[in-house]
């Protein structure tokens, strides 16, 4: 693994709707994770970007383990490598 790249991941999380505030707070919580996109159903798109493939694991995990998260599917993972060490501040 070098030492300059950027994991950017896609999550849709499917949760109970009538705990999805406190889900979406929940998951805010964690570094580097932003929710894009959400539907009254209970489903949330969530991006998570990194310096470190383990990570994404680790949150994928955390999140899952959360009360009222149904479940969490990996829908797409990126590795942003040859990047320069200003990209890589910026970035994140």
């Amino acid at each position: 693994m070098s030492l300059n790249e950027v994991h950017i991941s896609s999550l849709v999380v499917h949760a109970v709707p009538e705990h999805l505030i406190a889900i979406k707070r929940q998951i805010e919580s964690f570094d580097g994770a932003e929710i894009y996109g959400e539907s009254a159903a209970g489903k949330l798109v969530v991006v998570i970007e990194t310096q470190n493939q383990g990570y994404i694991t680790d949150t994928i995990d955390a999140i899952n383990q959360l009360d009222h998260v149904l479940s969490v599917a990996l829908i797409f993972h990126q590795i942003e490598t040859e990047l320069d060490d200003e990209v890589i501040t910026t970035a994140l």
